[in-house]
């Protein structure tokens, strides 16, 4: 598995830079992001709308997902959580509890059925 990058994408260093409505409003508008393996660690989420994002095999190490809706995202298989904070997030239902918290206490890489 590839070490997770930090992309030159525009939308993504909006995130980074904790510009996360910034980021909302250019997605919504159309413009495209891509964020397959990723690295997320320590940034805040809470306000991200997830609608049909890729976030297959990120790093969430240490973020804040509190509240986020994964529920519509298009995937999270092979993403890491661990020590995310994810109180009130809401996960597609394909994915097991214990998934979640193998990745949240060990680091271990989501798996679910789509």
């Amino acid at each position: 598995m590839a070490a997770p990058i930090i992309s030159d994408n525009p939308l993504y260093r909006l995130l980074r830079e904790g510009k996360v409505a910034e980021f909302n409003q250019r997605v919504a508008a159309g413009e495209k992001v891509e964020l397959v393996g990723c690295d997320f660690r320590h940034i805040n989420l809470q306000t991200i709308n997830t609608t049909g994002l890729d976030f297959s095999n990120s790093y969430f190490r240490q973020a804040d997902l509190r509240g986020v809706d994964f529920s519509t995202c298009a995937s999270l298989e092979g993403a890491s959580l661990h020590g995310a904070k994810i109180s009130g997030t809401y996960f597609p239902s394909t994915l097991r509890a214990d998934e979640i918290l193998l990745s949240l206490e060990h680091g271990t890489r989501l798996r679910y059925t789509k």
